[in-house]
């Protein structure tokens, strides 16, 4: 009976683990599904986004509030400010983007650099393109890191508002290190479908927590030769976040409530505030090389503006189908 017994608890133990190997089996294969649905959408148009979020996505343990470190070089971030459409206009760097939507009633600035070059790229920036940083009537911060927030206290003593989400607020306030040289002032809490006016020019705020929990994209018009045209701006695309499946759930949602708002406003240009992912910066030397009747270099349709939002949430759905592979604790 005892010879029965120890086998029938062998036979178990074995088919618990072909099962636990048919499951591992399968969630390996809905990773590469994902990760293969992600290169489909990527095709030529969004290599930068599919190789960080898909290939080399990081294992982030936790938050950490630290403080920044020293400036560096400045020709490893130095870039001239560029006209992009008839009123938008790049004061960003090489690797960081900050946007001005001019109008005649004023600016609207959609995201700031570092603490340590916004005054150049920023302050001079606008300078160079015959604005005045004191025009600027708001900045809309589309998440807390230093590498967009770090002008905001700047572009608040130029006595612009400051508009941030709520819980990216707080996490300035929280902070410890991460402003020695001072932290904006909390001014205006962004809502969800908020509408920022200066004139006839306005910017559509959409809450898309997962990036940090505050992150804002943005949907706005802009004009190429007087034709209007409609940016999706997606706010936050890495996954800087602790790297947990309840976490990647509310990055994805985030990434199809833009997509479906950007389909509803038939956007047509994709932009974001890193060159990694929408390739400003190369954009803009193709501007300089234009002919008239060329295509705008930022265009690339409705369709390819799916397809970002569809790069982004299948690589979220690849790293959380990851998580699901390994031993529960």
């Amino acid at each position: 009976m005892r010879f029965l017994s120890t086998r029938f608890g062998a036979a178990l133990a074995l088919a618990a683990g072909l099962c636990s190997t048919a499951a591992l089996a399968q969630t390996q294969e809905d990773v590469n599904a994902h990760i293969n649905a992600a290169k489909a959408a990527a095709q030529f148009d969004f290599l930068g986004t599919l190789a960080r979020l898909c290939l080399t996505p990081p294992d982030v343990k936790a938050i950490n509030d630290t403080a920044p470190g020293p400036a560096p070089a400045r020709d490893t971030w130095f870039t001239e400010p560029a006209k992009v459409f008839d009123n938008l206009y790049f004061v960003g760097s090489k690797i960081h983007s900050s946007w001005a939507l001019v109008d005649p009633a004023g600016i609207i600035l959609l995201d700031t650099l570092y603490t340590y070059n916004s005054p150049e790229e920023i302050g001079g920036g606008l300078r160079k393109l015959g604005f005045e940083p004191k025009n600027v009537k708001y900045t809309i911060i589309s998440h807390a890191h230093g590498d967009h927030v770090g002008g905001a206290k700047m572009m608040q003593d130029f006595g612009s508002r400051v508009i941030m989400g709520d819980a990216d607020w707080a996490s300035i306030e929280k902070s410890v290190n991460g402003y020695p040289s001072g932290k904006p002032k909390r001014d205006i809490t962004a809502t969800d479908s908020q509408v920022v006016t200066v004139g006839n020019t306005s910017v559509t705020i959409i809450t898309t927590p997962g990036h940090t929990p505050g992150t804002l994209s943005f949907i706005f018009p802009v004009k190429d030769n007087g034709v209007p045209k409609t940016v999706a701006y997606s706010g936050g695309t890495a996954f800087n976040f602790v790297t947990a499946i309840p976490n990647f759930d509310i990055y994805i949602a985030s990434q199809r409530k833009m997509a479906a708002a950007a389909k509803a406003a038939n956007a047509t240009i994709i932009m974001s505030n890193h060159s990694e992912f929408d390739s400003a910066t190369t954009k803009i030397k193709l501007i300089a090389a234009r002919k008239p009747g060329d295509p705008h270099p930022f265009e690339l349709g409705a369709e390819a503006v799916k397809r970002y939002f569809t790069v982004s949430e299948e690589c979220a759905q690849a790293s959380e189908a990851r998580l699901r592979m390994l031993p529960a604790k």
